[in-house]
């Protein structure tokens, strides 16, 4: 059997930037399978204003900027490759859609649905001529509508919730639902929930010992899923020392990895994690997120047979 490449990396929240890397690992790394393991879209709309005079005026990070008609293509192409979607409009459409928050949320829905359809066709045209498997799976950040978009994709596909061939030789389950977290997310459910889902696609494989978990949360106290604990407000829980960190990850993950006891876990969800662990006999790997930095961190793993046969994190 020969082995397969898998390049994985996830956490990328809109940035073209991190997207193009992506795209262009396929051409370092040579790999059979391509994907993107949850929260393929930013959070953040950047209205740019526009004047009769020719000016754009826009805020960004707490700073308000007027540039030339000249500057305002540059500053767009910045705000994209930090994973924002700068949005053209002029005084009085803004003032109308602030006034309306359903008319607002119809806007962001669009600009994101636009932006993964745009990557979806550029992984098209790049992967698919050299037969390479490529999946993007929406995470708990990903609004629900941006599914729709797969339908439109000619050779990308989205493997949230059922059993995927991959390659012909190894099955994928696929989700990129969470456990609650304080973000109150668009995709989360509670542990009892998201087990019966992870059940639901499990007891179909026809060799758990041989399968790929993609699954965006990590397992429960793994060594993938340390970060930042937040109350209901947003705000770090504090302590003797400080801000405190604690275990992210998802019980009923950590329980399916268990019983199944699949050759590879792939994890994200939480990008200051990053790492390759075990449980039982499964590999399981973050390999984390510096996309508001414009850095790509992934993961190649080789697979022969029924084992990992050997993984490299990488970054660029």
């Amino acid at each position: 059997m020969p082995e397969i490449k898998i390049f994985f990396a996830t956490d990328i929240h809109g940035s073209e930037t991190v997207f193009r890397k992506f795209l262009n690992a396929a051409q370092i790394y040579k790999p059979d399978v391509m994907m993107l393991g949850g929260d393929l879209t930013g959070r953040l709309v950047v209205p740019m204003i526009k004047f009769a005079n020719g000016k754009t005026a826009f805020t960004w990070q707490e700073k308000n900027y007027t540039v030339g008609e000249g500057e305002a293509a540059d500053y767009e192409k910045q705000l994209r490759a930090a994973g924002a979607y700068p949005y053209i409009t002029t005084p009085d459409q803004l003032a109308v859609l602030q006034k309306n928050p359903a008319e607002l949320k119809r806007t962001y829905r669009e600009l994101v649905c636009f932006s993964v359809l745009k990557w979806m066709e550029l992984a098209d045209e790049r992967l698919a001529k050299d037969g390479i498997e490529c999946y993007f799976l929406p995470g708990n950040d990903d609004d629900l509508m941006i599914d729709e978009t797969f339908y439109k994709a000619k050779w990308v596909k989205n493997p949230e919730g059922k059993v995927t061939p991959i390659k012909g030789e190894y099955e994928m389950i696929a989700t990129g639902y969470t456990n609650f977290n304080p973000w109150r997310s668009t995709r989360e459910l509670n542990e009892d929930q998201l087990l019966e889902k992870l059940e639901g696609m499990a007891s179909k494989l026809i060799n758990p010992g041989k399968a790929i978990f993609n699954l965006h949360c990590p397992p429960y106290k793994s060594e993938l899923d340390l970060g930042l604990l937040l109350d209901s407000n947003l705000n770090p829980i504090t302590g003797p020392g400080g801000e405190q960190a604690g275990p992210l990850g998802s019980k009923a993950v950590r329980q399916i990895i268990e019983s199944y006891q699949p050759m590879l876990g792939l994890h994200g969800h939480v990008p200051e994690s990053s790492g390759i662990t075990r449980l039982g006999k499964t590999v399981c790997i973050n390999p984390g997120s510096e996309a508001e930095e414009g850095a790509l961190h992934g993961v190649l793993v080789v697979l022969d047979g029924e084992r990992v046969k050997g993984h490299l994190l990488t970054n660029t």
